[in-house]
C-alpha cells in the first residue's frame, strides 16, 4: 500500500453553485488552493450599453490542483457544490488536460462549448500556429473543419475553429 497516495496533487473538476464561480475562486485562492477558472472575453448588451465582460469559458466549473484528503476542506468552501464523481469516485484529470485547456484559452481562435455527445471522427493533429501539436477529432459543420477536444472527465466537447491548413491526418 503506497502511503503517499493521498498526499499526491492531482487536478479535479469540480461544480459551483449557479453563476459563483468567480466567487469560488477568490474563496480557494484565499485558503491557498490552486485553482483555475477559464475565462473568455464576451461582448455583453443591455439596454442601454455593450460591454466586454469575462465569462467563465465552462459554467459552474472550477479546476483545483489537490491531494485527495484535501476534498472535504473543498466542499466546505463557499460556493463550491460538490465533486464530479466518475465511476463511484472524484474525477481527476491529468495535468496536461488543464495545460491543454489553459493553452486553448490563450489561443485566438473563437472557441465554443457543446454538451452534446459528438460522434467520433476522423483523428487529426494540428501542425502550426499556437496549438501546433495537440490532437483530436473532426467534424464537419456548416461545410466548415471544426477540430474537437475531448474532456471527457469533464463531460463535454470543446470545438474550435482551426482553417483547414493548419490540420493533418493523425
Amino acid at each position: 500500500m503506497d502511503l503517499n497516495a493521498g498526499s499526491t496533487k492531482r487536478w479535479y473538476p469540480v461544480y459551483t453553485q449557479p453563476r459563483a464561480e468567480k466567487k469560488a475562486l477568490q474563496a480557494l485562492t484565499d485558503k491557498g488552493v490552486e485553482a483555475y477558472l477559464p475565462l473568455h472575453r464576451q461582448l455583453k448588451q443591455w439596454s442601454d450599453r455593450k460591454k466586454w465582460v469575462e465569462e467563465p469559458f465552462l459554467k459552474s466549473y472550477i479546476f483545483v490542483n489537490i491531494a485527495q484528503h484535501e476534498q472535504a476542506d473543498i466542499l466546505m468552501t463557499r460556493g463550491i457544490s460538490r465533486f464530479l464523481y466518475f465511476m463511484g469516485r472524484p474525477a481527476s484529470m491529468p495535468g496536461r488536460q488543464i495545460t491543454e485547456l489553459k493553452l486553448l484559452m490563450a489561443s485566438p481562435y473563437e472557441l465554443e462549448v457543446t454538451e452534446e455527445n459528438l460522434q467520433p471522427g476522423e483523428k487529426i493533429v494540428i501542425k502550426a500556429g499556437p496549438l501546433k501539436g495537440m490532437t483530436g477529432e473532426i467534424i464537419a459543420q456548416r461545410s466548415q473543419k471544426q477540430l474537437i477536444l475531448r474532456l471527457e472527465s469533464i463531460g463535454c466537447s470543446i470545438i474550435v475553429h482551426v482553417a483547414a491548413s493548419y490540420i493533418e491526418r493523425f
